[in-house]
């Protein structure tokens, strides 16, 4: 096998990193080892020492209790006070009274019970071979033997009591027939106590065999252990090994034993007299001046450790040159291998070779790391594959490629045209525009200029008709483009309320009869029967679709007829309204483009029939808000049909359902039931404008009402719970008490009349701010005729005059007389405008501003109008930039009305 540069490497770092800690804790172990050996060797030796002492202590100090306890018996106390051991006085005495033959028979009783106690000593301790009762002069008066020998004639050691003062000593001799014997000596004393001391009489001596200290000394913790039991002369008196009993310890030896005595402590010492070896002996001094000498030679006691230690430098030996190969082996099995194989497949790869492949690892770093090394080799030949097919289907790709960019460059030709086409239709918007804004403004100042020059003309009513009609016009086309641009900016809110179709379409019919009439056209309407009776929807809107759809009908149609057909589709709970004309018609690509804003069918249908083009891009928009939609079918030369669809939401509901013509027959619309239904009522108006009062009182009066006047909200409330009015027209910004806070207060109080806003605010959310607080309807400011006619005939069905008597109450001489007064107001008003913008008073300044927006509404200064809503808007903001420019536009449009006030009272007659 090939060994590679790593592996070197590898082996190179290994080797030092774990011989050297192996050497350090192979040394270090050794140490331990060596150390922890002696120290459990002292230990031991230390220990048997010690308890081989305590228990010859112990054996010593039973059999010296017992020789003191034999000392003091009865028996013996009894058989010393014999008369042969009396005072020769007491003798004498004594021998008056007994014979010679009663004393011998006495002391023969006496020695007999001592000799009975000396046996059961004998037999309650078995190593007692002999007792024995001796005087001071060595003399034995009574003795007992185990094995009934003779009492000896003298001991070798009684010189040595004689001389002690110890009342107990012990002796150890060697017997003659071998071993070693104790012998204890208890001395006794008279209990004569008329003496001042007590007199010594003799002693005990009692002879033990040592069977307890033999034993002991043949018990050793090692094996060639040499246990000694020594003399104070250096007698060997017992010894575990028999060749050393009786030989004698020279004098040096028993200094080191004494000196090793007093240290207690295992120590080496030489022993020349046992065998000349280094031994470690341990020594403990007995009572009597005897020792006990435990010793084992040096080399014998520390065997074990060194077998130890050199097992342990083989171990160490073994793992320095075992771990080094065996973690060499596990590294080069576990890395250099998958090196190895990674670095050869790499090199095929990069000679080319894409089919090599890794073999499956363990799921680890080195098996990610294949896996990852496959997956790369299997990516670039993919790659590789992909650029072969994309060599061979370059051309191809070129030339799809090529299309591609063809495609692009017609898509991009088109993008422009479309471009240039909305740049057109823009152009052509603006045209249209300024065409339809330019024909009605000129009729609105040439007949006005005319009026001014000639105000006696002839036909000046048909002069200020004209005016009015393209001045309605004029407010129909701005409307047109603020819805179109609500739609596009989704801001388009619609409502869903209940309505009765049929007034709805009486309402729509009196309005295009008229002008199909004028160009002498037939109008019909067909109804599907059964319908429904009403719908939930936003009646407003749905009107502005039929009527600009009907009204288109009606403008492009020369002659025939013009129907409205009415049907009802249950299952997708819609109405479908279809009308049809006779008139022009219109081509396919005319249809495509009739939806679209500002478009008409060409310019020639522009010049011909005037008009946006905005009429039915809003209608269909409006139809689609409203959950339907607006379709068109149509020939060139045979007229168009235009089907519109509204959703009814129903949802579930109890439908009533009209079944026959005569019931349609019998549904006026709203203008006719103005016109034909007459009612008392009283009304209370609360208005702080004193001009709006006027205007306000006189439009009522067109209906023979006349209504209570309060001036601010704090009045309203208090003549609403006095007077029961069926009506409360209620200003939302007045004084003292706004209208909002007057209707809540009233509301509170249970005045359930129906209460009508009177508001320049309409939009949406101050709307419903209204209706939440109790009103029941809005009206706007500047009052509409016909919304307050339909106010007043939903809340008190009053009849009303028809529109001539209307328009000939506008003309009335009072209404010029209210306007006359409002003109002369108009000077108080700009002063009082100024000084409250010097004072910064903004708050007085809005609530004035709010006042001129209603009031210059009701009386036509639409200038003052707008001027005075800005004013007020801009006041609620916090741009003071904003407050002086729109409080300035509010002063030159007074002024200027004022500059004007003669054009302004001519125009009104």
């Amino acid at each position: 096998m090939k060994t590679s540069k790593l592996s070197i490497r590898l082996l190179w770092y290994i080797t030092p990193l774990v011989i050297l800690p192996l050497l350090f804790l192979g040394g270090f172990t050794l140490t331990n080892v060596t150390s922890s050996t002696q120290k459990q060797a002292k230990l031991i030796v230390g220990r048997f020492v010690e308890q081989q002492q305590q228990k010859m202590f112990n054996y010593m100090e039973i059999y010296q209790s017992t020789t003191k306890l034999l000392s003091t018996s009865p028996v013996l106390s009894d058989y010393l006070l014999s008369p042969l051991d009396k005072e020769p006085l007491q003798k004498k005495h004594l021998g008056a009274l007994l014979t010679s033959s009663d004393e011998h028979k006495l002391k023969t009783k006496r020695l007999g019970a001592l000799m009975d106690v000396f046996a059961s000593y004998s037999e309650a301790y078995p190593d007692i071979l002999s007792i024995n009762l001796v005087d001071a002069e060595g003399k034995s008066h009574a003795f007992y033997s185990s094995n009934l020998s003779f009492a000896p004639d003298d001991y070798p050691f009684f010189d040595q009591v004689l001389k002690s003062n110890l009342r107990q000593q012990q002796y150890m001799l060697p017997a003659k027939e071998g071993g070693t014997q104790l012998y204890f000596v208890q001395q006794i004393y008279s209990v004569n106590f008329h003496l001042k001391r007590p007199q010594r009489q003799g002693y005990i001596i009692v002879r033990v065999a040592p069977s307890i200290i033999s034993s002991s000394i043949l018990e050793a913790p090692y094996d060639n252990t040499l246990n000694l039991l020594v003399s104070a002369q250096g007698e060997v008196l017992f010894s575990s090994d028999g060749q050393f009993s009786s030989s004698y310890l020279s004098a040096e030896e028993m200094a080191q034993v004494s000196s090793l005595a007093d240290r207690g402590k295992l120590d080496s010492i030489i022993l020349p007299s046992v065998d000349g070896l280094k031994r470690m002996t341990y020594s403990a001094q007995l009572s009597g001046g005897y020792y006990y000498i435990s010793t084992i030679p040096k080399s014998i006691l520390y065997q074990s450790g060194k077998a130890i230690s050199l097992i342990t430098a083989l171990i160490v030996i073994l793992s320095v040159v075992t771990l080094p190969v065996l973690i060499f082996i596990v590294v080069r099995n576990l890395l250099l291998t998958p090196i190895e194989l990674l670095g050869e497949a790499s090199h095929r790869v990069g000679d080319g070779d894409l089919s090599v492949s890794l073999p499956a690892h363990d799921d680890d770093e080195v098996g990610t790391l294949f896996d990852d090394f496959n997956h790369m080799v299997k990516q670039i030949r993919d790659f590789q594959g992909e650029l072969e097919d994309y060599k061979l289907h370059l051309e191809e790709k070129v030339e799809s490629r090529t299309r591609a960019l063809e495609e692009m460059n017609s898509q991009l030709e088109v993008a422009i045209t479309e471009a240039e086409q909305a740049n057109q239709l823009k152009s052509r918007f603006l045209a249209n525009m300024s065409h339809e804004i330019r024909t009605p403004l000129t009729a609105i100042m040439g007949f006005t200029e005319q009026l001014l020059h000639n105000p006696g003309a002839k036909n000046a009513d048909l002069h200020l008709d004209t005016i009015l009609r393209n001045s309605k016009h004029l407010l129909e086309l701005i409307n047109n483009i603020l819805d179109l641009s609500k739609i596009e900016a989704e801001k388009l809110a619609v409502e869903q309320n209940a309505i009765e179709f049929l007034p709805l379409l009486k309402d729509i019919e009196s309005i295009i009869q008229p002008l199909a009439e004028e160009k002498q056209l037939e109008l019909t309407l067909d109804y599907a029967f059964p319908l429904p009776k009403a719908l939930n929807s936003d009646e407003t809107r749905l009107k502005q679709i039929l009527l600009n759809i009907a009204s288109n009908a009606v403008k492009f149609t020369e002659q025939g007829v013009i129907s409205i057909g009415i049907d009802f589709n249950a299952q997708r709970d819609q109405f479908i309204f279809v009308i049809k004309d006779t008139g022009i018609g219109m081509s396919k690509s005319e249809m495509e483009r009739v939806f679209k804003p500002f478009e008409q069918a060409d310019t020639t249908t522009t010049r011909r029939f005037g008009g946006t083009g905005l009429g039915l891009c809003i209608s269909k928009n409006l139809a689609q808000l409203l959950g339907g939609d607006v379709q068109v079918s149509s020939e060139q030369g045979n007229g168009s049909t235009f089907t519109i669809t509204i959703l009814a939401n129903h949802r579930n509901q109890d439908i009533e359902w009209i079944d026959c013509d005569s019931y349609i027959h019998n549904q006026t619309s709203s203008a006719q039931k103005l016109t034909e239904t007459q009612l008392e009522a009283t009304i209370l108006l609360a208005e702080d404008n004193k001009d709006n009062q006027e205007l306000i009182s006189l439009l009522l009066s067109s209906w023979g009402l006349k209504p209570d006047i309060a001036n601010n909200g704090a009045e309203a409330v208090e003549m609403s719970l006095i007077n029961d009015y069926d009506l409360i027209l209620m200003d939302m910004q007045m004084p003292v008490m706004g209208g909002l806070e007057a209707t809540e207060m009233l509301r509170h109080a249970a005045y359930d009349g129906p209460i009508v806003a009177l508001t320049a605010n309409i939009m949406k959310n101050d709307i419903d701010t209204y209706l939440a607080a109790g009103c029941n309807a809005t009206l706007g400011k500047p009052i509409d005729r016909e919304k307050l006619g339909t106010v007043l005939l939903e809340f008190l069905e009053l009849a009303s005059d028809n529109a001539s008597k209307w328009n000939n109450l506008l003309k009335s001489e009072k209404f010029l007389q209210i306007s006359q007064n409002y003109l002369e107001k108009l000077p108080e008003q700009l002063d009082l405008v100024e000084s409250l913008y010097e004072n910064q008073e903004w708050e007085s300044l809005r609530a004035l501003a709010h006042s001129l927006k209603g009031s210059a509404g009701c009386f036509g200064f639409s200038n003052i109008h707008s001027a005075a809503g800005e004013l007020e808007m801009s006041l609620q903001g916090n741009n003071k930039a904003q407050w002086q420019y729109t409080t300035l536009q509010l002063t030159q449009a007074i002024q200027y009305t004022l500059d004007n006030e003669d054009v302004q009272l001519q125009a009104a007659r």
